[in-house]
């Protein structure tokens, strides 16, 4: 019988399963003395989506990469790595998106003056500065737009973000949904990592082929019914509680003058960087 490497590449199993367990588990960033930690949550949120619309509608790359620093130097004041925040910024998103935009380059995409040529299957492919251009906008842009959610999210204790949500009316259905698939996510990650440690315990370091698709499709088939009974249960479970719709957080919101301070630099800086743009 055929033999294969480890069970699905183990190693890579574990490192992604451990990646994905520390991204979704910020609240000891969260929980840390730290400058962006000690806003109000609403300010803060608020704040975020003043700079997510400004990176949105700004055309200038230089101006964008500043903001960029700018949310670096935010991390840090929040007494967030340095090596954290970035490979959770410039890693995943960014690259895929680079991946996407690549085509942009060529003067089939995006016309322009050529400043390189090549040959491809009888096709001739050039590149454009336009098409760079382009290319390095939409890079940066998703770069920055994704270290402000990133850092918010960082900063902020789930359960105050998903109440900022209701705050601003956001339907209950919607934050419902967020705060259960946080939760369930990091739950079911831990237990697919649990059962593919118990398998490789049991089974040995090798498998077949054939026989590593059927414990696939049963791992899958075992984790699809787990779920569906441990949503049955924490449903009635909240029942039995009194839950009638609606979820409350006990923590409450205060505002201070340094959030209103904040707040009013945010908007400065927003404005001048607008205004620098189309002064450029």
């Amino acid at each position: 019988m055929p033999k294969t490497h480890t069970l699905f590449i183990e190693r890579s199993l574990t490192g992604t399963l451990a990646f994905v367990k520390e991204s979704l588990y910020s609240e000891e960033c969260a929980a840390r003395n730290g400058f962006l930690q000690s806003l109000d949550p609403r300010i803060k949120t608020v704040s975020f989506f003043i700079f997510l619309c400004v990176a949105l509608f700004l055309k200038n790359t230089a101006l964008i990469g500043y903001m960029y620093i700018f949310c670096f130097f935010l991390s840090c004041l929040s007494r967030i790595q340095p090596g954290f925040f970035l490979k959770r910024t410039l890693v995943f998103i960014p690259l895929f998106s680079l991946l996407i935009v690549v085509p942009a380059i060529f003067s089939i995409i995006t016309p322009g003056r050529e400043i390189a040529s090549f040959h491809f299957g009888g096709m001739r492919l050039a590149v454009t500065r336009q098409g760079i251009d382009t290319a390095a906008l939409f890079l940066v842009r998703v770069s920055t737009s994704v270290s402000f959610v990133v850092l918010l999210s960082l900063t902020t204790k789930h359960t105050a973000l998903l109440k900022v949500l209701r705050v601003f009316k956001i339907p209950q259905v919607f934050v419902m949904i967020f705060g259960m698939c946080y939760r369930y996510i990091y739950l079911f990650v831990g237990i697919v990592e649990n059962s593919y440690l118990g398998i490789k315990s049991r089974v040995g370091g090798f498998i077949s082929s054939s026989q590593g698709r059927s414990l696939v499709a049963w791992k899958i088939a075992s984790l699809w019914q787990r779920s569906f009974q441990m949503n049955e249960d924490v449903y009635r479970a909240m029942l039995s509680r009194g839950y009638s719709g609606e979820t409350f957080v006990f923590e409450e919101f205060k505002t201070t003058v340094r959030d209103w301070v904040w707040l009013g630099l945010v908007i400065m800086m927003s404005a001048a960087i607008v205004y620098c743009s189309r002064r450029v």
